[in-house]
């Protein structure tokens, strides 16, 4: 026996009103649809597709078109109801598609630090899309009249509108922006960000990566990518400006849930796009009027098809930034937003073969995405792999449904941050032990725990390396260890406390010491050292943009200059920061805003770089707000967790580790 009622759910500024019905069983059960039309319950996939992309004039299928005039503009996404873009008739990637939620449940081992997800269970939403699952679709029905207001069916029917931001702290934000003078190259820095902005049906929701105008071949430049637009939200978020931050991610939150598939395999359900791009489709019957539809990239469009492993966690990051700046939380424990956040993680969490905590990732699955030398457990993924957790751990709501996916989420934080501390700090001290490694130790009390030969220390590294800091290494695997520096993986342990306070302090000294190296005329280093001679033939496959200094293969990269001021203002060096800042103001505006610089000391701008590159410009004007407001930086990161400390479950006597070294991190941590 079971009950209908309806929860409405809107974005900001919708359309139309949006009803999903449900079994009062599951807050995502689902019901028939209620129309003349025959029952799609019981069409096969194929037929199901075809009755919903011709559905749009039935009954049952009312929805909203957003039909674009000619000479408009056309980067525009509507507004929608989370899993589904514009109801009958938003289409992703040319088809239109019916949101179908089953119940999973996740499923935990003890003391274990990875979900299952499990069909048939309770406890767990999760997103599929045409035909993923053989359940019941939902019913989406427009319940606007004829003046644009709604009406009120039954009493048993729930509302939840979209939550509201903080105008108070938005409008403080804009006093304090207001009280400095702005120079002239913020003044075209924010002139060129706002040109940036992508609108769909009016409403701003995100910035193409780049927008030079000059520019023939866009290739996926005019999308908007998530990594990318991290900057531009927080610039946005700190000048006092919500909005367009609240519209991407509640539109990015629903283009999860679409089907992915390349050569006929799906990724798991919680991927997010690495971009998307709005298009505009011509409208049947119409004089040269069109209407938009979103066209997400998975990666199945991507160099080298890789899957955007680090897309889920910038969302999730972003997310509790939002919330912090705007103190707009209501949009965190909106139920869709919640199912989201879980979805990303029982894809990061899920079981796997791999005996370590860190993720294990191919090649280019980050901001990194060409063939590097970084598949594995590259320190980039995994310090915003940790990052992600933390967020998500202040932002779920715990319930009986969350328990053990928080119990997870600890017991992941612990053994991960322990792993990390341990296995990728390198300092003189720790290079020497290297140094003097056995090998082919075959004990559990064993030292050179991964086989590391000595032999793989590079001879750079031997004069390199500065007697007073350190970093954390690029990778670590069975016999291999890669001792190149990586500029965002060390800059986010020092922002999510990734690192002890020891090891922090010692990465910035360690680029204060070789700021030659890493930032020269124009921060900062992506990666140092590049890869050369037959080291990057071997490597890279001859890549021809990621030749020696240039792009990936140590260029500098301007964009990395918000994060190196958030890291330095929680270590308290802002004067560091500055003197980057300053470095930078110099060159970007006479250079137009490039994506990179070439040349070991950054000196050229980029062969192939992109002008105009919005989280260049971006990244800039966060930098210089940081400053300005310090105080909004300590909303971006996070001191050490001592209860991490506390909760670790790897003490296994003499068949293991004798001694956990989770006090001695916590005493380095307070020293």
């Amino acid at each position: 026996m079971s009950t209908s009622s309806s929860i409405g759910i809107s974005t900001v500024k919708p359309c139309c009103r949006i009803l999903i019905r449900y079994r009062s069983s599951s807050i995502f059960g689902v019901s028939p649809l209620k129309s003349g039309s025959p029952s799609l319950n019981n069409l096969s996939k194929s037929q199901f597709k075809h009755a919903f992309r011709r559905g749009c004039g039935k009954p049952g299928f009312s929805g909203h078109r957003c039909p674009v005039e000619p000479g408009r503009r056309a980067f525009c996404i509507s507004d929608s109801s989370w899993g589904q873009s514009r109801v009958g008739s938003c289409r992703v990637n040319g088809r239109r598609g019916l949101l179908v939620i089953p119940r999973v449940a996740s499923d935990f081992r003890n003391h274990s630090s990875s979900v299952e997800a499990h069909v048939n269970q309770k406890s767990f939403e999760s997103i599929y899309i045409q035909g993923g699952l053989n359940v019941k679709p939902l019913v989406i029905e427009r319940i606007e009249t004829d003046h644009g207001v709604a009406k009120e069916e039954d009493r048993d029917r729930i509302e939840a509108d979209s939550s509201t931001v903080n105008i108070d702290s938005l409008k403080g934000l804009r006093e304090k922006t207001a009280e400095r003078e702005v120079s002239e190259i913020e003044k075209e820095a924010w002139k060129l960000l706002r040109s940036a902005v992508v609108n769909y049906c009016g409403n701003p929701v995100g910035t193409v990566a780049a927008n030079d105008l000059t520019d023939k071949q866009a290739l996926n430049y005019d999308q908007v990518f998530i990594r990318d637009f991290v900057p531009s939200a927080l610039a946005f978020l700190l000048n006092g400006e919500g909005e367009i931050v609240k519209n991407f991610l509640l539109h990015t939150l629903q283009l999860q849930s679409w089907e992915k598939t390349v050569d006929c395999y799906s990724p798991g359900q919680g991927l997010m796009p690495a971009s998307f791009k709005v298009r505009g489709v011509p409208l049947e019957g119409s004089d040269g009027a069109f209407e938009e539809v979103l066209d997400p990239d998975f990666g199945e469009s991507a160099i080298g098809r890789v899957a955007p492993v680090d897309s889920g966690l910038w969302w999730i990051i972003l997310l509790r930034a939002y919330g912090k700046i705007t103190g707009d939380y209501a949009l965190q424990e909106r139920v869709e937003v919640q199912t989201g956040i879980r979805l990303i993680l029982n894809l990061c969490l899920t079981d796997g073969f791999d005996m370590f905590p860190t993720l294990l990732v191919t090649d280019g699955s980050c901001m990194i995405d060409r063939r590097m030398g970084i598949h594995g457990h590259p320190l980039e993924i995994q310090a915003l792999f940790y990052s992600a957790l933390r967020c998500s751990r202040e932002m779920l709501i715990v319930n009986d449904a969350t328990t053990k996916l928080v119990a997870a989420i600890n017991n992941r934080l612990s053994a991960l941050s322990f792993h990390i501390r341990e296995y990728y700090w390198v300092d003189m001290k720790k290079i020497n032990e290297i140094y003097r490694y056995n090998t082919e130790e075959y004990s559990t009390e064993a030292i050179n725990k991964f086989n590391i030969y000595p032999d793989q220390i590079p001879s750079w590294l031997v004069d390199w390396i500065p007697e007073t800091g350190g970093y954390l290494i690029g990778n670590l695997q069975p016999a291999h260890m890669d001792f190149r520096f990586f500029t965002l993986g060390n800059l986010w342990a020092i922002i999510s406390s990734l690192g002890t306070q020891k090891q922090n302090e010692g990465i910035l000294n360690l680029i204060e010491a070789k700021w030659d190296d890493l930032v020269a005329h124009m921060p900062l280093k992506i990666c140092y050292p590049a890869l050369e001679s037959e080291e990057w033939r071997l490597i890279t496959g001859s890549d021809p943009k990621n030749t020696p200094w240039s792009y990936h293969n140590g260029g500098s990269w301007p964009t990395l200059l918000w994060q190196f001021t958030l890291a330095c203002i929680k270590m308290g060096k802002p004067g560091l920061a500055k003197k980057a800042v300053d470095l930078a103001e110099k060159r970007l505006s006479a250079d137009d805003w490039p994506e990179y610089y070439d040349t070991r000391s950054g000196r050229f701008i980029g062969k192939q770089s992109r002008l105009f590159q919005t989280w260049t410009i971006a990244g800039f004007l966060t930098s210089k707000m940081l400053l300005e407001k310090p105080e909004l930086a300590s909303m971006l990161f996070w001191e050490e967790d001592y209860e991490l400390l506390e909760i670790c479950v790897c003490s296994l006597g003499k068949s293991g580790r004798k001694k956990c070294s989770r006090r001695n991190a916590r005493s380095q941590s307070a020293a």
